[in-house]
């Protein structure tokens, strides 16, 4: 490994899991997701009503997830620099986005008709395996 790609780390690939999930935000956006949401949990509340599934109005749904694909953009320097306090975040993250974009593909073959957020899941679930190899090589190369 050059001394250039052991400074970046895996830097690059939460960047681009970052860029990805702010295009999958806007993707369920254009195709209105919580239309198909809301409703899903509301049914799912009905049946399981202990479970506690959050419904969304699409301010606080589109703010939330503008300030996290955010949090995520800021937090790049330390991905750069390796942070081994980031690491186990940046694992769960990349294994609930893998699962995220997977949700849309089933969901969308199950229900008979695109989800919301299809289109952009093969850019999450790329991203998020980029990242875990970038995570499993720093982490052999031990930077």
């Amino acid at each position: 490994m050059s001394k250039g790609q052991a400074v970046a780390g895996w830097g690059p690939s939460w960047i681009a899991l970052a860029i990805a999930l702010g295009l999958h935000v806007w993707d369920e956006a254009a195709h209105d997701f919580l239309s198909f949401y809301n409703p899903m949990v509301a049914g799912i509340r009905e049946r399981v009503p202990f479970l506690p599934v959050p419904t969304f109005s699409y301010r606080m749904w589109l703010t939330g997830l503008i300030v996290g694909v955010g949090i995520l953009l800021l937090t790049s320097v330390f991905a750069f620099r390796g942070a081994r306090w980031l690491r186990p975040l940046a694992y769960a993250l990349a294994v609930l986005m893998i699962a995220n974009g997977l949700l849309h593909a089933a969901g969308s073959i199950y229900y008979g008709r695109l989800m919301p957020g299809l289109y952009s899941s093969p850019v999450l679930i790329a991203s998020s395996i980029w990242l875990l190899v970038q995570l499993r090589q720093t982490r052999l190369s031990g930077t």
